[in-house]
């Protein structure tokens, strides 16, 4: 099936998860996310703001601060985007596409200065492959020549698919993929 056609249609399902479904799916894979080694030895995580019942990031944005860790959000500037350090929720306002963003204090960052990064996607593969929104914010920005961040992408279990996603060139695969009921860790060839 074209990314196009797989976009809308996951999209329209994500959309129409009422309330106790996402937020007991999001609870679930923020909770097996918290569980990987990687995330534990981090010092400074990515994280994004859920926009249309993406999976909810705030439990992994509260035990990352308590934990002491450096916690970065993405932010749109032009065709571009860049990272920006978050103390909490209060750091956050509606930015790019209605999304909370951090606010414009302090420095940006770039993809190197992360030991993790959370990826958002519309859809996964076995593979690591993502379906993202089609604007490729997320491609261009792991494209860091320094990036050394493990990637990985956080959905709700029926956006990870069996079948391969048809990838592009410039696409970026993950290394990890978290759902609600499952981890699975990308083999690379």
């Amino acid at each position: 099936m074209p990314k196009r056609s797989l976009r809308s249609q996951l999209l329209a399902q994500r959309r129409a998860l009422g309330h106790a479904e996402w937020l007991t799916s999001s609870q679930a894979a923020q909770r097996n996310l918290l569980a990987l080694e990687e995330y534990q030895r981090a010092e400074c995580i990515a994280l994004y703001a859920p926009a249309h019942n993406e999976t909810d990031t705030a439990e992994l944005l509260k035990n990352a601060i308590e934990a002491g860790k450096r916690v970065l959000y993405p932010a749109v500037c032009g065709s571009g985007m860049v990272f920006r350090l978050v103390e909490g929720p209060h750091s956050l306002q509606r930015g790019a596409f209605g999304i909370l963003e951090p606010r414009a204090i302090g420095n940006d960052h770039q993809a190197d200065h992360a030991d993790l990064i959370v990826v958002p996607g519309v859809a996964f593969d076995l593979n690591g492959h993502r379906i993202g929104y089609g604007k490729g914010f997320y491609d261009r920005f792991l494209q860091h020549p320094g990036r050394r961040a493990h990637l990985v992408g956080l959905c709700h279990d029926f956006q990870l698919l069996d079948n391969t996603i048809p990838g592009e060139q410039h696409d970026i695969p993950m290394e990890i993929i978290v759902t609600d009921k499952r981890i699975v860790h990308i083999q690379r060839k």
